[in-house]
């Protein structure tokens, strides 16, 4: 029996090895980071050392890394901005999109720099001066270069579980000199931009997976991960030629191929693949347990139906030539097996 093929990084990565060694060494950290006696530096020493390693990845100074629960409460701070508006990227991702807000006046924007679904890359569009931007970065950390410093962003919102770190640690990148509400009140943690004791063991994982994930991309992984994403885009435009590769032509995450199967519905297709031993989604990790036409796809242009029939198939190092050609393989039988069964 073939072992399962994980093709869904961009929901989650696997957690690295470094990131798993970086925490259970943090696990032995007594002190709380915020106190002055020797343990407490200690624990403030990981923190310190896991904002330097995200700071490197992200291209910006340690002091603009702001440690959070994750994208999600690092992009709500877009929402408590003093301002008139908030204007969104129509294709950005649901924590941002949840952030917009009509009005008249000084506004902001925010803007998905890389779509999680479709893998497209956008700069974002010319903005008036004083107009605060906020670009999510989740996916194009590790994957793709990027530096904040030149983006000219505010602010920028990462994951660590994007790039194979733990699950529910993040981080908000706020420029210096640009002034934030707290994420968090009632405590002066992170320099007073976002209160609560700091989750050292999540942190230390998020920085040693920061700098390994930067060392991947340095060293051209991601660009083999590309040549199998190619393949596979091929091997499945040959098998079922009336497929649709979204964003195909277009900047995309090298690893990211969203794929519209007219006449299949999107979660049949996940369901099917699953049995067959394949982890695909049907969309964003956020909202794939709703059943319902993808919001992205339909800002993009395609219809209901077609934005109801697409798929979204992510790989990581860890996938082989074998691993795509074989999917490649089920998955033009089972739509050939799904298209015979509407006629």
């Amino acid at each position: 029996m073939k072992a399962r093929v994980y093709l869904d990084w961009n929901a989650t990565a696997p957690l690295r090895d470094e990131a798993r060694a970086a925490m259970i060494a943090a696990m032995d950290v007594v002190g709380n980071p915020s106190s002055v006696h020797a343990e407490g530096r200690a624990a403030r020493a990981l923190v310190e050392r896991a904002r330097a390693q995200v700071a490197a990845a992200v291209g910006c100074k340690p002091a603009e890394v702001v440690f959070t629960s994750g994208a999600t409460e690092a992009a709500a701070v877009l929402g408590r901005l003093s301002v008139d508006a908030v204007e969104v990227d129509p294709t950005a991702h649901d924590c941002l999109w949840a952030q917009r807000r009509e009005g008249e006046g000084r506004r902001a924007l925010g803007w998905g720099y890389a779509n999680n679904e479709t893998g497209v890359i956008a700069e974002p569009p010319a903005r008036e001066a004083g107009v605060p931007l906020m670009l999510d970065i989740v996916q194009a950390v590790g994957k793709v270069p990027f530096s904040f410093a030149w983006s000219g962003a505010e602010m920028a919102v990462v994951s660590a579980h994007k790039f194979g770190g733990p699950k529910g640690v993040g981080a908000l990148i706020v420029r210096d000199g640009f002034e934030i509400a707290p994420a968090l009140t009632g405590g002066g943690q992170e320099m007073g931009r976002r209160a609560g004791t700091e989750n050292i063991i999540g942190i230390a994982g998020m920085g040693a997976a920061a700098e390994a994930a930067q060392r991947d991309l340095d060293a051209g992984v991601w660009e083999r991960v590309a040549e199998l994403r190619n393949i596979l885009e091929t091997a499945l435009s040959l098998g079922a030629n009336n497929t649709i590769s979204v964003g195909n032509g277009a900047a995309r995450l090298p690893n990211t191929l969203c794929l519209i199967a007219p006449g299949w519905k999107g979660e049949t297709q996940v369901m099917a693949m699953d049995l067959a031993g394949f982890a695909v989604s049907a969309g964003s990790a956020c909202s794939s347990g709703k059943v319902k036409a993808s919001r992205v796809l339909r800002a993009m242009g395609f219809d209901e139906a077609q934005a109801a029939q697409a798929i979204r198939i992510s790989l990581g190092p860890g996938v082989t030539k074998d691993d795509v050609l074989r999917f490649a393989d089920i998955w033009c039988a089972q739509y050939a097996k799904a298209l015979s069964r509407a006629a």
